[in-house]
């Protein structure tokens, strides 16, 4: 064989074997567990919602990929959300201690109810932006702890 040919099948392998991984990647599937902590009380529910971009994060429901919400049962709960794909996400908690699938506020617009966020960045007088709280799935279980936060 000449060595040109040599070359350019070497480079073949090498190309298929990049598209493979690349591909083998874009269909990756993993579960994010997020660990709730810091609950002033067992009222109400938690609910927790995962965002892959930044537009809308962290209220806007239109924009929410996979939510879910349970009963407070224990000091801390556990969500896992399934069949996620590789990338980033940023993860919006709150207790809605009265059950009306809202953070309720008061007059001067601060929660009323605890509230989180993935990588639990420090709040001031907003919410977070999408990459102070985004976190990376990158393998078939990521674990995540959220502790919330009472005004």
């Amino acid at each position: 064989m000449r060595q040109g040919m040599k070359v350019s099948l070497a480079l073949l392998a090498f190309l298929g074997n990049l598209t493979w991984c690349y591909s083998a990647k874009a269909n990756f599937k993993g579960n994010l567990t997020v660990e709730i902590d810091g609950f002033k009380n067992k009222q109400g529910q938690v609910c927790a919602s995962v965002f892959a971009k930044s537009q809308g994060f962290p209220n806007n429901r239109d924009r929410v990929i996979q939510r879910q919400c349970t009963k407070i049962t224990d000091s801390s709960v556990k969500l896992t959300f399934e069949n996620l794909s590789a990338g980033s996400y940023a993860v919006a908690v709150m207790h809605d201690k009265n059950e009306d699938s809202k953070l309720n506020r008061n007059s001067l617009g601060m929660p009323t109810e605890g509230f989180g966020f993935s990588k639990n960045p420090e709040v001031r007088t907003s919410a977070p932006k999408f990459s102070e709280a985004a976190i990376l799935l990158a393998g078939p279980n990521t674990n995540i702890q959220v502790h919330l936060k009472y005004l």
